[in-house]
């Protein structure tokens, strides 16, 4: 639908501007007749295609982080609760706004708004920026005229996954470090102290055990065929890159996800903490139960367990309780479907869910506090597996050498 740029002036004589999407200029005109304003110019927005401009948009996109979502629901909470006007509150966060692709949606979110738009449906144009748990949560608040307390539970929502996200990246750094330092160790020596050593042990034109041999061979063809091993290993991550795009591949690559030793639990565990909590917030902001187990699967994170709360969503419908259907999915322990039982017994399933929140991040904590003496020993054996390897067959011909020399 094209967006038209319009001029016009209220019963004051103000000069307002703004910009409208509709289907023509007749609509456009209507709209504003209807606002009491008086039409002066109407013309279709030009959109440029600057190849520049699209980078740095896409750039913008990728550096927008938790934290500039998180700060701007802060600021909106305190100035909705403060009685400022929502234009001229969102007018005031787009000077101070770090990122620009926030500041540039929320520069059009002003304009939507000064063309009739609800804010939920002026930040529903940008999917990209704000989630639609985001702009469910917004909608709710709009509704029932608690626009402050809607920004409130999404910042505090957003705080509780930025810690959450942390302690995770945190406990992972260390081995991630690790592991590259070794296949960066593991580069160098195929690549130069491997072949260094050959031209001493082809002097020598001694018998070389079994182990050097298998060395010589592995850096050998290393060495000759590294831009064929590079092409293969580039080709082969664009490839599955582009699999984890599709419907399918995004769904195995977070099943998979899931079954990655020590590190797996941790990430379903997060996930089902995320869902519990978020979900909570839904109910009690007044959404509707299937809407709500639809919004929250497709926010969670993981396409997976979005796909197992469909179902769970499917047997609701069809008259199912959520505590039966969530033991039919699998995915919750016991005493987290026990707790869910109780909630709905007592009808007050949003507080029984933000007790599944709290013990998902128990959970976590003491998951996170073993990740290292998990991970630990099978970074010590691959370790000690190559400096084996190394000394077999690097330094077994040189002693055996020496032993026959004496």
């Amino acid at each position: 639908m094209p967006s038209y740029v319009y001029k016009a002036r209220n019963q004051l004589g103000k000069l307002i501007e703004g910009s409208i999407e509709a289907e023509n200029s007749k609509y456009v005109a209507k709209s504003l007749i209807n606002r009491d304003l008086t039409p002066i110019s109407i013309k279709e927005e030009i959109v440029k295609t600057d190849s520049m401009e699209q980078f740095n948009q896409w750039q913008a996109l990728r550096s927008l982080k938790l934290d500039d979502i998180m700060l701007f629901s802060r600021q909106m909470y305190s100035l909705s609760k403060a009685g400022v006007p929502i234009i001229r509150a969102i007018h005031s966060l787009i000077i101070s706004t770090r990122n620009q692709a926030l500041a540039h949606a929320l520069t059009d979110i002003t304009r939507s708004l000064e063309g009739g738009l609800s804010l939920s449906q002026s930040m529903g144009k940008h999917p990209k920026v704000f989630s639609n748990l985001f702009l469910s949560i917004i909608n709710v608040g709009e509704t029932t005229g608690g626009l402050d307390l809607a920004f409130l539970q999404m910042s505090q929502y957003l705080e509780r996954e930025k810690e959450t996200q942390s302690r995770i990246k945190a406990a992972l750094r260390y081995p991630t470090m690790v592991i590259v330092a070794i296949s960066v160790a593991m580069a160098i020596v195929n690549i130069y102290v491997i072949p260094a050593f050959k031209g001493v042990f082809d002097k020598m034109g001694a018998d070389l055990p079994w182990q050097t041999n298998l060395l010589m061979s592995v850096s050998d063809f290393t060495v000759e065929f590294w831009p064929y091993i590079l092409s293969s290993l580039l080709l082969s991550y664009f490839a599955i890159l582009k699999y984890i795009n599709t419907p399918e591949g995004h769904l195995k690559k977070d099943q998979l996800l899931l079954k990655i030793p020590a590190v797996g639990s941790i990430i379903h565990r997060a996930t089902m903490e995320r869902f519990s909590r978020s979900f909570a917030m839904i109910l009690s902001s007044g959404v509707p139960l299937i809407q709500g187990i639809t919004i929250v699967s497709n926010a969670i994170g993981n396409v997976y367990i979005g796909s197992k709360l469909d179902t769970m969503r499917i047997g609701i419908e069809k008259g199912d309780s959520i505590s039966r259907m969530a033991k039919s999915i699998e995915l919750f322990p016991p005493l987290v479907i026990q707790m869910i039982m109780v909630g709905e017994e007592t009808g007050n399933i949003s507080d029984m869910l933000l007790e599944v929140a709290d013990f998902y991040e128990a959970e976590i904590d003491a998951e996170l506090k073993n990740l290292a003496s998990v991970i630990e020993p099978f970074l010590l054996v691959v370790i000690g597996a190559m400096v084996l390897v190394l000394a077999l067959g690097i330094f077994l011909p040189m002693w055996n050498l020496s032993s026959a020399m004496h």
